[in-house]
């Protein structure tokens, strides 16, 4: 299946100069032929000053036994440009208001 899509903001060099306004983004096919699904229940996030690296994994601990520790199985790492991580943000923050809004606030109870 491939599904069409302007793509967010491009990354610019520090120093340069950002594309004029009337710069037309380029149209881009998301081919997702060889893509993999993989499930994750815990995500970690640990960065350096040139990138960010995505944890996921699986948290399989059905009791509580927090005093005991439990272990958490990692899966995949994902590592993100400075700037392909803001954009990440940018777009959980509206996915996530736009699910709220239709099926409630998420309570994390933190």
């Amino acid at each position: 299946m491939q599904k069409t899509a302007k793509p967010a903001h491009d990354e610019e060099a520090p120093g340069s100069n950002p594309a004029p306004a009337e710069t037309i983004a380029a149209q881009v096919t998301w081919n997702d032929t060889e893509m993999r699904t993989e499930y994750a229940n815990v995500v970690n996030v640990v960065n350096t000053r040139e990138e960010f690296s995505l944890l996921f994994g699986l948290n399989s601990t059905w009791a509580h036994v927090a005093e005991q520790g439990f272990e958490v199985k990692l899966s995949n790492r994902l590592i993100l440009t400075a700037f392909a991580a803001k954009r990440l943000q940018i777009l959980l923050t509206d996915r996530i208001a736009d699910y709220e809004r239709r099926f409630g606030v998420l309570n994390l109870g933190v």
